[in-house]
């Protein structure tokens, strides 16, 4: 995994350059995303496995497939990929590049972990407060981790907010050892 990551890297540096240039964020971000869903399905990875194949065999699979949704700036990056060997990377190139993306937009994707599914008004009331905190736009995933017992852990980036009756016996038994 961290292999593909930094094999992604420069690409995802790259199509976020000439994205920001263009000022297509958005459409980059939609193009990536579509290209990331094709090279990921099972029966495409088979294909694109097959050692029969040659390189440009295999990019013009994924253009073909792509069904003419993809520009000639997209069209030249799966060729690249293909030439290099590198289009198992592009779910990676995706991930990259959402996070530039969502940095230069000044967005801030959280995580809330709770014991149970959260109402769509405490979503709404963590989101707004960290909004303010952050002062960010805030992208929230959540999930849910029943070991937690109950509360919610919530991960921003390098900020943990640690409010879950998990994390609260752990601190006070260290209270109480230490």
């Amino acid at each position: 995994m961290s292999e593909l990551i930094t094999t992604a890297r420069p690409y995802a540096r790259a199509v976020f350059e000439l994205a920001s240039e263009g000022e297509a964020l958005a459409q980059w971000s939609e193009t990536l995303t579509f290209l990331g869903a094709i090279v990921s399905d099972d029966s495409v990875h088979a294909v694109l496995d097959n050692p029969s194949l040659t390189k440009q065999e295999v990019a013009q699979i994924v253009i073909e497939l792509a069904d003419g949704q993809l520009d000639s700036k997209a069209e030249n990056l799966v060729k690249q990929l293909a030439e290099y060997g590198r289009l198992e990377a592009l779910p990676e190139i995706v991930a990259l590049f959402e996070v530039m993306k969502d940095e230069a937009e000044g967005v801030v994707e959280v995580t809330i972990t709770s014991a149970q599914e959260l109402k769509d008004e405490e979503i709404q009331s963590i989101s707004a407060a960290l909004k303010k905190r952050l002062d960010a736009e805030i992208k929230v995933k959540t999930t849910i981790d029943k070991s937690i017992l109950g509360g919610v852990i919530i991960r921003a980036g390098d900020l943990v907010i640690d409010g879950s009756i998990q994390g609260r016996m752990h601190n006070i038994t260290q209270a109480l050892v230490g």
